[in-house]
């Protein structure tokens, strides 16, 4: 599965608020930066995902929400530390672009 040109329209919409924003093919996705700090991926199998460093991280967990992990090829699981972004920023750019500033806080 690819990533299609409109997922990556609608993720880079979602957080133009934040102006100055980049992206980058990278872990099988699109990273997403804002002033060369990547704070988000949009990914194939996981949509949009947040990253999250510091208490932010534990703020993201205490919301309920989704942890990325990925299976490697001898079937051990690795963590990334990044989350899916709640169904409610996925229609909200302003709450898209509150939890980016609260990444980028702590990174």
């Amino acid at each position: 599965m690819s990533l299609s040109d409109a997922d990556a329209a609608q993720a880079l919409e979602l957080f133009d608020g934040l102006g100055d924003l980049s992206t980058r093919k990278m872990m099988g996705g699109l990273c997403i930066y804002h002033q060369g700090t990547i704070f988000a991926i949009i990914h194939p199998h996981g949509g949009i995902l947040i990253k999250g460093a510091g208490p932010f991280a534990a703020e993201l967990t205490a919301m309920g929400l989704e942890k990325w992990h990925y299976l490697r090829k001898d079937g051990s699981p690795t963590n990334m530390p990044y989350w899916h972004l709640p169904d409610s920023a996925m229609d909200d750019p302003d709450e898209a672009v509150d939890l980016a500033r609260r990444a980028l806080q702590h990174l």
